[in-house]
Order: C-alpha cells, then structure tokens, then sequence
C-alpha cells in the first residue's frame, strides 16, 4: 500500500487526484504501478486501476491477469470495479472507502456479485488514514486555492 500512496502522490503532483495503484502477480511481485492520470492524460478512464491493469496485460502480453492482487489507495469505481472482474484479478486490496462513488463496499458490491462470471476478492481499509488523508487535503487545497 505505501508504494500505491508514493504513486498517489505522484498524481497529485501532476493536479491529478491523488489515487495510486499496484498491481501484484501471483508471486506478490509488482508488476504494474500509477497514479491517476485524468488531467494529465485527459482521459476520463485513466484511472489509476485501469492504468495498472493495462500495463499489466501488456507486459504479460495477456489480458486476463488470474492470480494478480490490485493494492490501490482508495475504493475503486464501478468502471474500475468491473475491470477488475473482466481482467479475472484474484483479489483487490483498497485504503480508504468512497462514500459517493465506492462500487465494492459503499454503494455497490460489483466484484463479488454472484451473477457475474467471476468474483474477486476483497480487503479493505488498509492504511485506509493514510490514503483518506491524501484526499482529504487534496480537495481542501482545491477548494481553498
């Protein structure tokens, strides 16, 4: 999670918000870390998650991505939710909850749905301070600034 924050960070440091991601292989060796790019890249789905995932299959040269954690600083998006279940991640492991867009625990259960092909799973609240903060002080900063 601490590389996840480092890459939260980074976003944040390109006025992204600041949202980092890790993507594990089934080693538990990293094979795919970002930031959040919307703003730099001006791409909406550049979300951190869909960032890592992309780079992953990539490199792997591969799309399903079957044994692979996502790390990642806050609760993904149904977008990125539904990434995680199409690119067949075993497990995701989020920081801090979002309360107005969270699609695995706060507003809907997108990974683990049993209507779906497949399930992911979950743990949350990892460092979930840390990461809340980074948001925290980043929307603060933009409302103040």
């Amino acid at each position: 999670m601490r590389t996840a924050i480092e890459h939260a960070r980074l976003a944040e440091q390109r006025s992204d918000v600041p949202v980092g991601a890790v993507l594990l292989d089934p080693a538990g060796q990293p094979v795919a870390a970002a930031g959040n790019e919307r703003e730099y890249a001006q791409d909406p789905t550049a979300h951190a998650e869909i960032l890592v995932l992309r780079r992953a299959a990539e490199a792997a040269g591969v799309w399903r991505l079957d044994g692979h954690t996502l790390v990642v600083t806050l609760e993904p998006c149904t977008m990125c939710a539904g990434a995680l279940v199409l690119a067949r991640v075993e497990r995701v492991v989020f920081g801090a909850f979002d309360p107005k867009a969270g699609a695995i625990a706060s507003l809907w259960d997108v990974v683990r749905d049993s209507r779906l092909n497949h399930r992911v799973e979950v743990m949350s609240g990892i460092l979930a301070d840390d990461c809340g903060q980074l948001l925290v002080d980043f929307f603060r900063s933009h409302r103040d600034g």
